[in-house]
């Protein structure tokens, strides 16, 4: 496009803005043709009082581009509507990235400048009751299809408004799509479901984008549907199809800064909800001491993810938000604490391949001394050589399971113990 006619664009964009019938292009935002129908007569009404000329081809560009614009994603639309595009990286108005299949790619669509990224990124955070500007420049919240939605704008954002989206998935996976995908094998699936059922309780952990929240929905599918689950998030993601499930999700401070919600305040009040079970989405903060606590008080089955490399970092991970809270304990007290309330972690991670895989299942076993045991019960050990398809290749590896084991205990109470010694078999001293 020559410069006069990306002028010409941006002028007859601006006063088509300012010109449409906001209530009336409100009300049409659900059905896109009646709205490009409505957007193509207010062009034509602009270009005819102003005596400049536009193409039709320029027009029905300009009608695309105002319909998108006001729907609310703008050229991000076709990308939102790709099922095989997980998240939308837009790091400027030229720099547009996407992930497929766990990789990032860039692709040809652009904004025309910063100020319609601005506007579109205003546009989609107002849809959600919030706002972006000067005295505001970070945004984070869910959009009405549950999608994750992060802005930050300038001038925090040095090189244009940069919009985040994870997009949110539209299929619910199982335990046996995951075996399916060579996430794992049939083995650790089977003793996910028995740990699931036999309510131990479960850490996820993993870096972003690895599939703990995947992983975490597919394991509640195991949940017994005559317990009262509570589900604690920050953007609402978990799905659980249990009868008796109460959803609550954190809430950022309103245009006055008042009226925050967080997790701590959420994990806090789930306690005086006679819950079963309580899940916790993602643990980042001082909130890890009040679900430990809910761990070790009757709550058993709960689960909860966070960001970690390994078991034993999810456990300093651990340690360290629990000194961030207001308890003032030492570390062999909170170490004590973690013990008596983890159970069971499972490691997941995004390979370079881009394949998602849960690398290590392992046990919290106690404490020796000052230091807390780990044993490991599954692994996954890489190949040095790829498979025709540029995969990693590996073998999961059973280590077996201890009669001291906690799921093994809650197994025998659960009546879930001839399936644990059939599942192990010899692997279970």
């Amino acid at each position: 496009m020559d410069t006069e006619s990306f002028e010409s664009l941006l002028y007859f964009r601006e006063q088509v803005l300012k010109s449409v019938d906001l209530e009336r292009v409100d009300a049409l935002r659900h059905d896109r043709d009646a709205l490009f129908r409505e957007i193509s007569e207010v062009i034509t009404r602009q270009v005819n009082s102003s005596g400049r000329y536009l193409s039709s081809r320029a027009s029905h560009d300009l009608c695309e581009l105002v319909t998108d614009e006001i729907t609310g994603y703008g050229p991000l639309r076709e990308l939102m509507e790709d099922d095989t595009i997980s998240d939308i990286l837009v790091n400027g108005p030229d720099r547009i990235f996407v992930e497929r299949f766990g990789k990032l790619e860039q692709v040809d669509k652009r904004f025309l400048n910063d100020v319609q990224l601005t506007d579109i990124a205003r546009r989609l955070v107002s849809r959600v009751g919030r706002r972006v500007d000067d005295s505001q420049p970070l945004v984070d919240a869910r959009m009405p299809d549950g999608s994750r939605l992060n802005v930050v704008i300038s001038p925090v954002a040095l090189d244009g408004a940069s919009i985040s989206i994870r997009k949110f998935g539209k299929g619910k996976k199982s335990l046996a799509d995951l075996v399916e995908y060579g996430s794992m094998n049939e083995m650790m699936a089977n003793f996910l479901v028995i740990a699931s059922r036999c309510r131990v309780n479960i850490i996820v952990s993993g870096g972003t984008g690895s599939g703990k929240t995947t992983l975490l929905n597919a394991m509640s599918q195991y949940i017994n549907e005559d317990e009262r689950v509570l589900t604690l998030e920050d953007a609402a993601e978990l799905r659980l199809q249990q009868p008796h499930v109460v959803r609550l999700e954190t809430r950022m401070a309103g245009s006055e800064n008042q009226g925050v919600v967080n997790m701590r305040h959420l994990v806090v009040n789930a306690l005086r909800m006679r819950p079963d079970r309580i899940i916790v989405g993602e643990c980042r903060g001082e909130e890890a001491f009040e679900m430990l606590q809910a761990m070790n008080t009757g709550h058993d089955g709960s689960m909860s993810t966070l960001h970690a490399n390994s078991p034993r970092d999810a456990l300093a991970r651990l340690e360290s938000m629990i000194m961030m809270s207001s308890a003032s304990l030492p570390l062999a007290a909170i170490r004590r604490n973690i013990a008596s309330a983890v159970n069971i972690i499972v490691q997941v991670s995004r390979l370079p391949d881009g394949s998602r895989k849960v690398i290590n299942i392992a046990e919290v076993m106690g404490m020796e001394g000052d230091n807390i045991i780990l044993q490991d019960i599954f692994s996954f050990g890489a190949e040095a050589d790829r498979n025709e398809y540029g995969k990693i290749q590996g073998t999961f590896t059973c280590f077996g399971l201890l009669q001291r084991s906690a799921v093994y205990r809650q197994a025998l109470v659960h009546s879930l113990l001839e399936p644990l010694k059939q599942l192990f078999g010899n692997r279970m001293p």
